[in-house]
Order: C-alpha cells, then structure tokens, then sequence
C-alpha cells in the first residue's frame, strides 16, 4: 500500500474523518498535502508507512534508514494548522531513546534564545535558523515526559526583525503517537 492509500483511509481514531493534521510538509521527511477529498500524500521515501494518526499527531516508520517517528504541525491562534512549514517531530529509536526535533515556521534571529514551554515548564533548547532540539539526552527525556501529560507545548524566539515569534502544538494525542513509533521501531 502507498502513503498516499494508507493516509487517505486513516480516519480519526474517535471520529471516522479524514484527518487534516496529516495535511503537512516536515521536509525532508514528508510531503503532505490537503485537497478537497481529504488528506493525501506523497513519500520521500517509498520504503515509508504510516503508522496511524491520533489528534493532530501522526506516526510513521521509514525502513531504511530504519527510523520511526511522531510528528506534528503547529496551530495558528485560531486552532487551525500552520502550513508554513515548520513541525515538531519525537524520533524513536531502539533502546527507549526519544529524540525531540522542531522546525520552525520561519527563521529566527541567530543571537535569539530558543524557549520550550510545556504547560508549566521552561527548557532551553538549541539550534540553527530554522530548527531547535534539546541540548542533551537528559533534556530531550524530561521534554517527552512532559509532553505526556501536558495540553500544549510553545517553542518562542525571535525572527530575523526582532519580533517575538511562536509556534505551538496541541499535544492531545502526542503520548500516543511516540509510544507508537517506538513500538513500529522495536518490532524491527
């Protein structure tokens, strides 16, 4: 089966819709589009499977280089996606390992600090011009336990003017999303 099959017959996993947060483009790794019958897709890779879709978080496992991973887009202040680019995505790698990966919707300043808010909690992250990451494992772990349990998660910096600049992601159906990449990797 095909990405662009198997994401037109995922349906949300409430609701039986298509689901528009898989309408989205975290270059290099997907190319997602919307048309008006619903979601459809075009592989990078044909090697890649969507593994399903929960909320606004879609899961999907490459096999060669075996990689799986969650990914989301970010939501505008109105609830709807931003289809500027930028995502979030949780590598899952063999051994439990979660890697946190952001692209961001623009660029940013280069001397701009880059801030993780989930809820209540604040981490400092790194990165170039348009991506950020957390400094270390033991960030990168501290972030996907908090994104468990949490309803939002907003990544702030400044762009290239100055301007204070935000991306944020609903993360109901996160948790869900990364256990199930996790599980597509462990099964090998």
């Amino acid at each position: 089966m095909t990405l662009a099959l198997a994401l037109a017959i995922i349906v949300h996993p409430v609701r039986a819709e298509p689901v528009e947060a898989l309408a989205f483009s975290p270059s290099p790794y997907l190319t997602l589009g919307a048309t008006g019958a619903g979601a459809a897709a075009t592989a990078v890779s044909s090697a890649r499977v969507a593994i399903g879709a929960w909320a606004r978080w879609g899961a999907f496992a490459d096999a060669a280089p075996r990689r799986c991973y969650a990914v989301a887009q970010p939501l505008r202040a109105d609830g709807t996606p931003d289809r500027r680019g930028g995502f979030a995505s949780v590598a899952a790698a063999r051994g439990g390992v979660r890697t946190l990966h952001l692209r961001l919707s623009r660029p940013r300043s280069p001397a701009a600090l880059l801030t993780l808010d989930i809820d209540d909690r604040r981490f400092a992250l790194v990165g170039d011009t348009v991506s950020a990451r957390a400094p270390d494992a033991a960030t990168d772990r501290a972030i996907v336990a908090a994104m468990r349990g949490a309803r939002i998660m907003t990544i702030s910096t400044l762009d290239r003017a100055g301007r204070t600049m935000t991306d944020s992601y609903a993360l109901a159906g996160a948790a869900t999303a990364i256990d199930a990449a996790a599980l597509a990797c462990a099964r090998g």
